[in-house]
């Protein structure tokens, strides 16, 4: 584990509400999971700057990886996730098959998406390097990490640009966003 990753574990290990997502996700047993994105950047970015750990979240992405591409079978995982967490989290964990998103993500975001193998690589896709996180709780509670593009600007409070696909038409609303909640972000232009 690099210093960063041990540094990151502790931050969310630091953070009771996203320990609480974390392990009612692994008692989920949902196939190739993990928490990713904003709950994980945004509590990193709240104990780098010496804010409460819930400052600014808005929610928790729970992905997984199933085969089945039906709403039936995600929607029978939404379900199983929204009766294990207790009420107030089950209204902000947000629960999806990354094999399903080729399926909506251009008419929502109008832009192509191929299909997924695995979660982690919905990770490659996302706008920016820092976003690109994700944590698992695992069942000896290590908490493994990935994160395509390493963790450098996640500690430098830095948003670049996913420098593996063209400029995301949500680029300037995503970073307007995250700079009005944490204004010691620096935002590197393309």
């Amino acid at each position: 584990m690099s210093n960063l990753e041990a540094r990151l574990t502790e931050m969310v290990r630091a953070s009771p509400r996203l320990m609480r997502v974390l392990s009612t996700a692994r008692e989920l047993d949902l196939p190739d999971w993990r928490i990713v994105s904003g709950a994980v950047y945004q509590t990193a970015w709240n104990a780098l700057t010496g804010r409460d750990p819930d400052y600014g979240l808005k929610d928790y992405d729970l992905c997984y990886f199933d085969p089945d591409t039906s709403y039936e079978a995600e929607d029978v995982f939404i379900r199983r996730a929204a009766a294990a967490f207790e009420p107030l989290l089950s209204e902000l964990v947000e629960v999806r098959n990354q094999a399903r998103v080729h399926l909506w993500f251009e008419g929502k975001f109008g832009e192509p998406y191929t299909a997924l193998a695995r979660t982690d690589e919905a990770l490659e896709r996302f706008v920016a390097t820092a976003f690109a996180v994700g944590v698992r709780l695992e069942a000896d509670d290590r908490i493994s990490i990935a994160a395509p593009f390493g963790l450098e600007d996640l500690f430098a409070l830095q948003l670049r640009p996913n420098p593996t696909r063209p400029l995301a038409t949500g680029w300037a609303r995503a970073t307007a966003s995250a700079k009005a909640r944490w204004p010691e972000v620096v935002i590197l232009e393309p």
